[in-house]
């Protein structure tokens, strides 16, 4: 997409709003890898598909910086919440101030630890997942979920295109990249799911539990 097609499609969609765009920038400026954030489109994206879907439970499996949870806070119904998860501890000076002064905040639990593990301790059963942690284990978090997530449930994973280095030969090696392909390959080939990858942005894999 070239940069003029990119802002004709961001003008025409919903506008983020000025908070998640103050946290974007926070976010470039002061975080190392500043571009894992969701960012306007995907965010609107993430918000519009919660109004469709109509969760009450939401889990979020990286947290980041928080604006994918803001996102999908903002479409969900009154008495709804967001379970967030990041695993990186360094994470949470910067990312809990954020979250606990977006206009949504009553709808976000934000907790630091390995979602895969510690999600189904809740004894929740949840509407909606999204999955955008370690790469190299999608497969395995997927599987430790499943369980927790409802039948007719939505299992939606980022990063899935991963910058197009799924059909790379050059990055065969790279853990991360193999990590991308073993999940696709496997979510392509289980019954249990009906699944279509969006080619947005670094691609975004929309999972039906049947």
């Amino acid at each position: 997409m070239t940069e003029e097609l990119e802002q004709y499609v961001l003008s025409h969609t919903e506008p983020e709003g000025d908070y998640l765009y103050r946290l974007y920038r926070a976010t470039h400026i002061r975080l190392l890898h500043g571009r894992m954030a969701s960012g306007h489109l995907q965010g609107r994206l993430l918000k519009m598909l919660v109004r469709m879907i109509r969760p009450r439970t939401i889990l979020e499996v990286g947290t980041f910086s928080g604006y994918s949870a803001i996102c999908m806070a903002e479409g969900l119904e009154p008495g709804g919440k967001v379970y967030t998860y990041e695993i990186n501890d360094e994470q949470e000076d910067f990312t809990r101030p954020w979250i606990e002064g977006s206009p949504v905040a009553d709808r976000i639990d934000f907790r630091i630890g390995d979602a895969a593990e510690e999600a189904p301790r809740l004894g929740i059963l949840f509407d909606m997942v999204f999955i955008d942690g370690d790469k190299r284990t999608y497969v395995e978090t997927f599987e430790k979920l499943l369980p927790v997530v409802r039948r007719g449930g939505f299992v939606l994973a980022d990063n899935t295109l991963w910058d197009g280095h799924v059909v790379d030969a050059a990055y065969d090696h790279d853990q991360q990249t193999t990590g991308i392909r073993r999940f696709n390959d496997f979510i392509a080939n289980d019954p249990r799911v009906e699944q279509v990858i969006l080619p947005l942005r670094d691609g975004l894999t929309l999972i039906r539990i049947k």
